[in-house]
Order: C-alpha cells, then sequence, then structure tokens
C-alpha cells in the first residue's frame, strides 16, 4: 500500500497543521471542511506558519508557494474518491465520527485507509460503522502539529498489519515519531496527560494553592514546559472536560472524575485561549 493523495477533514487547528506537515512533505493534500471561510482560515494558518519559516530562513518563498500549491480547498466529503488515505480532525464527539466514517466508507475506494485523529475515542467503535474496519486507524498527532514530533498510532480490534505499516512509514516521511498504542480509552497520552491536569484542578478547587502556584510548581519543580492550568487552557477546556468523561465512562473509575470547577468553567464559557478566558485572561 502507498500513499500519494491526502484528505483531511477539519480545517480547524489540528486539522489544518496536519495537512500543513503532509504538504511539505510532498503529498497531494485536499483540505475539508464544512464551509468555505472554514477552509480559508485554515488556509491562511497555514500561509502564516510557513512566511514564519521564510523568515527565519528554513524555506524560501518558492518552497511555500510549492507548499501551498499542493493543497486543494474542499467542502465536498466525495472528494474522498480520489485519495488514499483520509485523516479526520472533526469534533471530538463519537456521533459526528461515526457518521462522518459510514459516509467515507461509501465513497472513498476499497483499499483507501481512514485514520482518525481522535484523543480519546475507541478506533474500534469508530471502525464499527464502516465495512472497512481492517482499514481504519487512529493518527493522534500532538498540537501544535507542525512543532510536535510525537504521532500515538492506534491499532482497533481489525485493523491490519499491513494498514498499520503503511502509517508508520507515511508518519516517518512526514517528520514525525510514530508510536503504537493499542485502542484504550485516551491512549497513552491523555490516559496521563488529563488525570493530571484534572488533578490540579482539584488542588485549585480545594484551596491548596493559587494557579500561579500550581503552574510554577510543575515548571520548576518538574522541569515542564508550562503549568497544568496553563496548558489546560492551551488544549481548550471544554476538550479536557470531553476527555476526562470518556476516561470515567471508558474505565468506570471514579479516579476519572472530572473536577467540579473544570465543569463550573466550562458552563460558564471560560474555555481557555479560544474564549479568552479560562484558568487565566487572554487579550
Amino acid at each position: 500500500m502507498s500513499v500519494k493523495k491526502v484528505m483531511v477533514i477539519g480545517a480547524g487547528q489540528m486539522g489544518s497543521g496536519i495537512a500543513q506537515v503532509c504538504a511539505q512533505a510532498g503529498y497531494q493534500v485536499v483540505l475539508n471542511d464544512l464551509k468555505t471561510e472554514f477552509v480559508e482560515r485554515g488556509l491562511g494558518v497555514i500561509s502564516k506558519n510557513l512566511t514564519r519559516l521564510v523568515e527565519k530562513g528554513r524555506m524560501t518563498a518558492e518552497q511555500k508557494q510549492d507548499v501551498l500549491d499542493r493543497i486543494r480547498p474542499s467542502t465536498d466529503l466525495n472528494d474522498a474518491s480520489a485519495v488514499d488515505l483520509v485523516i479526520e480532525a472533526a469534533v471530538e464527539n463519537m456521533e459526528i465520527k461515526t457518521k462522518l466514517f459510514a459516509q467515507l466508507d461509501k465513497i472513498a475506494p476499497e483499499n483507501t485507509i481512514l485514520a482518525s485523529n481522535t484523543s480519546s475515542l475507541p478506533i474500534t467503535e469508530i471502525a464499527a460503522a464502516t465495512n472497512r474496519p481492517e482499514k481504519v486507524i487512529g493518527m493522534h498527532f500532538m498540537n501544535p502539529v507542525p512543532v510536535m514530533k510525537l504521532v500515538e498510532i492506534i491499532r482497533g480490534l481489525a485493523t491490519a498489519d499491513e494498514v498499520y505499516q503503511t502509517i508508520e512509514e507515511m508518519t516517518k516521511t512526514i517528520g514525525k515519531v510514530p508510536v503504537e498504542v493499542n485502542d484504550s480509552p485516551g491512549f497513552v497520552s491523555n490516559r496521563i496527560l488529563l488525570p493530571m491536569i484534572n488533578e490540579a484542578i482539584y488542588a485549585l478547587y480545594e484551596g491548596v494553592a493559587t494557579k500561579e502556584a500550581i503552574d510554577d510548581v510543575m515548571k520548576l519543580g518538574m522541569n515542564h514546559p508550562m503549568g497544568p492550568l496553563t496548558l489546560a487552557d492551551f488544549i481548550g477546556l471544554d476538550t479536557c472536560l470531553y476527555i476526562m468523561e470518556t476516561l470515567h465512562e471508558g474505565f468506570g473509575d471514579d479516579k476519572y472524575r472530572p473536577c467540579p470547577l473544570l465543569r463550573k468553567y466550562v458552563k460558564a464559557g471560560w474555555l481557555g485561549r479560544k474564549s479568552g478566558r479560562g484558568f487565566y485572561t487572554y487579550e
């Protein structure tokens, strides 16, 4: 199996980053979203990222244009009929993802691999919405995609070895480090990271320390590049809550119970950087 043309579904922060790294590696990319304005916004982010590389001397203006020329905008899911790999980076919601994969299964050629960038949802359940579960796999990129090296590659119950090997090799060609993970709630990254963030929120909720103090302890004492509450704001508090709920439901263990303060902030619309306010306030 070989991958030459990739479709990325979802032109938001993750999807645009995935499209960028694929195009930089020489792949033909179709960047798809529900509305033209969403795709244009994603392309604008990619162009801005590439301009930064040009300014730093890591890329020429001609190379930047070549990368942009390899990305084709799309608002039609039927464009999946001419690609070797689809990477879905839509909203983190099982109902939306299974509906999308069922549609893609009907549109994409039978050899096309269907991958999900889900950060916590079961690949096996997503694959069950298709008639090709052996060709469904997880590709969990880290944020920001152009910078972070890791891609968790998640095997569903039925994922074929050949499909895994194809995705592992493709991940290396885009300059990332693939790590094999079995299908389990939160995989490895979020099973470990989100409970730590949730515990930091509990420490704030219970008045153990201020938000600044909690972040300083983890930065200065544990050598983390940013504190857990700052990181939660960066990820999005709604996303943190959703992943904690997925872990809580998936394992049935109260150690994964989301902190009430996290729920309160999400209900208030304090979602972190993207809304201008979370644990911290952003201009």
